[in-house]
């Protein structure tokens, strides 16, 4: 009998869930040492690691694994992350924030409260360039999306290649400065790894012209004080960022007041728990049939 923890703040659901599921040969427990199986929010299980004796397996409820793969904590047991689910939702928050930003949609609507009638000049995002960091599943969809309106997309990656037929052409990261120099819209949704640490820097940055930058990533990808002077010299206009390197953005971090930098909570894509347990189904299916699991992390890779 296999036994299966939940550390998660919607504990209650996964649990809920998993009790409907009626897997074969899978029990609840609420005690570590006797978990084989735990199904866990990266930051909330990461300092409770050496609590689980028994951890053979541990399904992430994240895409971002970042929390346990940091240098010194064990790897000795599976760990799976999510994917699959988040490209749309991604999607939705560029494409959302990038038409606010290019239409001006926040402005009319303080305009209509000063019962005030002025246009505004625009430019259509068609025709523009969007250079995409990383384009695995969540890149790839996004640019399918801004390809199917009108926009020219550039990928960025480890390899020079990908799968995706909606990136126009693909660079690879040692070439990351000839991509963001035609970057119209630049978005990271890179992994938190040693060769992502701060890679959107004054240097690299200032290669922009005028570009909207998003990291829809992980924080970890840029150099805040980089960011700020690339600003302030116009080679970005303005930056959508959902991911920080310290989570919750402490009160007192410039970002918050800067007029041109916009700051959401780490929101652009929820883990739906329903979501997830489609996953955990199929990967409790493979663990049970000794398969090869569904997106296992490379420890050494970082992803």
């Amino acid at each position: 009998m296999n036994k299966v923890l939940v550390v998660s703040r919607q504990q209650a659901i996964y649990e809920n869930l998993l009790i409907k599921a009626q897997l074969p040969a899978l029990e609840l427990t609420q005690d570590p040492k006797l978990a084989s199986i735990i199904l866990a929010d990266p930051p909330k299980i990461v300092s409770q690691l050496d609590q689980y004796p028994n951890l053979r397996w541990l399904q992430s409820t994240f895409a971002g694994i970042d929390a346990l793969t940091q240098p010194g904590l064990r790897q000795n047991y599976a760990l799976t992350n999510i994917k699959g689910c988040f490209g749309q939702l991604i999607a939705e928050y560029v494409i959302g924030e990038l038409l606010e930003h290019s239409r001006h949609f926040s402005h009319y609507h303080k305009q209509q409260t000063q019962i005030n009638w002025q246009p505004k000049p625009y430019r259509t995002i068609a025709g523009q360039t969007m250079v995409i960091l990383g384009t695995g599943s969540i890149g790839s969809h996004l640019a399918q999306v801004a390809a199917v309106m009108g926009m020219h997309v550039i990928g960025v990656n480890r390899s020079g290649g990908t799968s995706c037929t909606a990136f126009s052409s693909i660079y690879r990261l040692e070439q990351l400065t000839e991509a963001l120099s035609q970057a119209d819209v630049l978005v990271s949704t890179l992994p938190a790894t040693d060769q992502t640490d701060n890679l959107l820097n004054g240097k690299s940055l200032n290669h922009c012209r005028n570009t909207l930058l998003f990291n829809v990533g992980r924080g970890n990808a840029i150099c805040e004080q980089g960011l700020l002077e690339t600003i302030n010299s116009g080679a970005i206009r303005h930056a959508i960022l959902d991911v920080f390197k310290q989570e919750p953005l402490p009160k007192s971090h410039p970002f918050w007041l800067h007029p041109n930098i916009t700051v959401t909570p780490h929101i652009a894509a929820e883990s739906f728990p329903e979501q997830v347990m489609t996953i955990f189904i199929e990967n409790y299916t493979r663990w049970v049939a000794q398969q090869p699991l569904c997106y296992q992390i490379d420890f050494d890779r970082g992803y």
